[in-house]
């Protein structure tokens, strides 16, 4: 059986990595590999945390037949290099014997609203060049989507608490159970002294599928089941509607604590499912059934009524899929939940002072600045829903512009909003 060990002996130190290209934050990874085999393991969790502080994490969530295994020049004649079991030891290594810098504040306060990815980078990259950091957080716990979205046998939240640790120990601010907007709002922090807010709210409203039966008292969004499994009583054979990663989470969840019969109902064929491939398999051996190529139309008190749907690509490589009416079945259900995406909530920023989209999310230029000035803004609320290492590379954007609007420069300060989202 092949070791961490064995599998950094394997990495043949491409002089241009395509892992690393590959990987949205450009993990070092030959470097890496290097210092662990030197037994060098604090240097290397060092190098990756500094890189992206939430390697940790990232070694488990992402899609890494995207990014960094996807990219190995090995998997062109073989097993690609399987990187992140190297990068989850290290990391985890490095927050258990975590030491924080020697930090000089410089007296100036930033709000950073939310404490999801996008805010846990910021918040930890800027009180590290010395800034007075805020966290808010509309939730009990730091870890947004991480908490509340990903179930704990994917993630466990021990790795979160060390990261608590770690924005303790950094003098960060947690302000848990305050959603910013209600009570407090951007224009009052800037009255008591914030120099500059970063926005990561995420998108925790979720989208809705429209049809009748959707208000039934079985039926449930899978962003709001994800928080807290334990206070549903789902039933023995439930529905899930939907393609992607939320509802892998949400059918293997409802299968560990309900012992239920979960099926997954989507429009897509098998191999354009959205959510990634290993947690799909995974999915299957758990025991979760899939119906691919069929569209929900109606829920009822027992049932979802679908239509068979059909792929069709037309000459110019466009995809879209067509309801067979003639096709119709019943899929029994005591639970139904909805897994088709989510939307941002109501607008931090009293009086719209911040442009935002059609869709509600935050438009902000390539620097991450919002059209109000001293307000910026970076992952999902800006994006839609995206990977967690995606939403850490838009946050080091973010906290590079926060860091040098703060200091003064002049290019940042005087500029015109274009109206150019990320």
């Amino acid at each position: 059986m092949p070791t961490i060990k064995s599998e950094a002996e394997r990495c043949i130190k491409c002089k241009i990595p395509k892992c690393s290209k590959g990987c949205p934050v450009s993990t070092p990874i030959p470097e890496a590999f290097d210092l662990f085999l030197k037994s060098r393991l604090r240097e290397a969790g060092e190098m990756l945390f500094n890189n992206n502080p939430l390697s940790a994490v990232c070694a488990i969530v992402c899609p890494h037949e995207r990014n960094c295994t996807g990219n190995c020049v090995l998997a062109q004649k073989g097993h690609p290099v399987e990187f992140f079991k190297m990068e989850q030891y290290v990391s985890q290594f490095y927050l258990e014997t975590y030491t924080p810098p020697e930090i000089k504040k410089n007296g100036k306060k930033i709000g950073v609203v939310g404490a999801g990815p996008a805010g846990i980078t910021v918040s930890i990259i800027l009180a590290q060049k010395g800034y007075l950091i805020t966290l808010f957080e509309a939730m009990d716990s730091i870890g947004g989507t991480l908490r509340y979205g990903i179930p704990e046998f994917r993630l466990p939240n021990s790795i979160l608490d060390f990261y608590k640790n770690i924005l303790d120990s950094l003098g960060v601010k947690f302000r848990p159970n305050t959603r910013i907007g209600t009570n407090i709002n951007a224009e009052d922090m800037f009255l008591d002294g914030y120099s500059a807010i970063f926005v990561a709210t995420g998108t925790q409203r979720p989208n809705r599928l429209g049809l009748l039966g959707e208000t039934l008292g079985h039926v449930h969004f899978a962003i709001d089941y994800l928080k807290s499994p334990d206070t549903y009583r789902l039933g023995k054979k439930v529905a899930i509607i939907g393609a992607g990663n939320v509802a892998i989470d949400a059918a293997r969840t409802a299968i560990r604590k309900e012992d239920a019969d979960v099926t997954i109902l989507h429009f897509m064929s098998e191999d354009d499912m959205t959510a990634n491939k290993a947690d799909i398999e995974m999915a299957l051996i758990d025991g979760v059934r899939f119906y691919h190529n069929c569209q929900a139309i109606r829920i009822t008190d027992d049932t979802v009524k679908c239509v068979r749907v059909e792929k069709s690509v037309s000459e110019d490589g466009s995809v879209s899929f067509v309801e067979d009416i003639r096709s119709t079945f019943d899929v029994k259900a005591h639970s139904v939940i909805i897994a088709i995406g989510q939307g941002p909530g109501a607008d931090v920023v009293s009086g719209g002072s911040v442009t935002v989209t059609q869709k509600g999310l935050f438009q902000v230029d390539e620097f991450s600045r919002t059209s109000q000035q001293g307000v910026f803004a970076a992952g999902d609320v800006v994006t839609g829903p995206k990977t967690v290492v995606e939403a850490v590379a838009f946050a080091k954007i973010a906290a590079n512009t926060i860091d040098e609007y703060c200091q003064g420069l002049p290019w940042i300060n005087d500029f015109k909003h274009p109206s150019a989202r990320l």
